[in-house]
């Protein structure tokens, strides 16, 4: 048993209405409850060409793990943690070497989140600026916290949340995988409710279009998931589209515990 019976997944992307090509990537896998999002960073075509490695590397990487057949383990969120954590690592030795052995790819990199459905639970694992949502009972909340100078200056006291909307310095992240030979992914667990909608995006939507819309157009049309990915890609472009927008949504329709179908047998390998 997969769990596309307990989960839906829509997507979006656009390249804008001033970039000349789309640099962000995306995968998702409703069997094993995956999503991966990147939005690269680089020269020439090197920024798509590292967010095509991540979530390509990732998703096939994940998919193969998680269908192993092996005894499970009580604590699933620590063992996805690990998963998460020990494939990320290869795309980003993946991402490093390949920027350093071709010329043309210098200097590349890219944002990720990678968010991993199971036994009743969200793993979310992010790097730079993209971001994760929930709505939950109406509410939107983010649940990831950006890797990038406005946050640092947030956080700091140097600026309020409404003056780093105006600022510049929006695309400065301050982790990426990739650019170094080894990241930290920041990874958390969630228990995840029926009813719950995730929304994996990135910074071409929140940068244009503000939260409470987002939350809006989520809660309006949260019963069409197709229609509302393809209408926060709208809106970001009506907004100005400044930069590509990505956008994955994933309604969890009822509960996905880890003891049923093939999901109850495996992660002990990985140990």
């Amino acid at each position: 048993m997969s769990l596309r019976d307990s989960l839906e997944i829509a997507k979006a992307t656009h390249t804008g209405l001033v970039r000349s090509h789309n640099e962000d990537s995306i995968a998702t896998d409703s069997q094993i409850g995956l999503v991966v999002l990147a939005d690269g960073m680089g020269g020439y075509n090197a920024g798509e060409v590292a967010s095509g490695i991540a979530t390509a590397l990732i998703a096939s990487e994940i998919r193969e793990a998680m269908l192993k057949e092996r005894p499970s383990e009580k604590d699933s969120s620590s063992q996805a943690t690990m998963l998460l954590r020990s494939i990320i690592a290869k795309a980003n030795a993946s991402i490093f070497q390949s920027a350093n052995s071709q010329p043309q790819y210098a200097g590349m990199g890219t944002t990720l989140v990678a968010a991993l459905l199971f036994n009743d639970h969200l793993t979310i694992a992010h790097i730079g600026d993209s971001r994760c949502y929930r709505l939950r009972s109406g509410n939107l909340e983010q649940i990831t916290r950006d890797h990038s100078l406005l946050q640092e200056q947030i956080d700091s006291g140097l600026l309020t949340k409404e003056a780093a909307k105006r600022s510049q310095n929006k695309n400065l992240v301050t982790r990426a995988l990739g650019i170094e030979p080894t990241v930290e992914a920041e990874i958390h667990s969630y228990p995840a409710h029926e009813g719950d909608i995730y929304l994996v995006c990135s910074d071409g939507l929140n940068d244009m279009v503000e939260d409470h819309d987002i939350e809006m157009t989520l809660d309006a049309l949260g019963a069409n998931l197709e229609l509302a990915a393809e209408q926060l890609v709208q809106m970001a472009n009506d907004n100005g589209g400044r930069d590509n927008i990505s956008v994955v949504l994933i309604k969890v329709k009822k509960n996905f515990p880890a003891n049923e179908g093939l999901f109850a047998k495996f992660f002990s390998w990985f140990k």
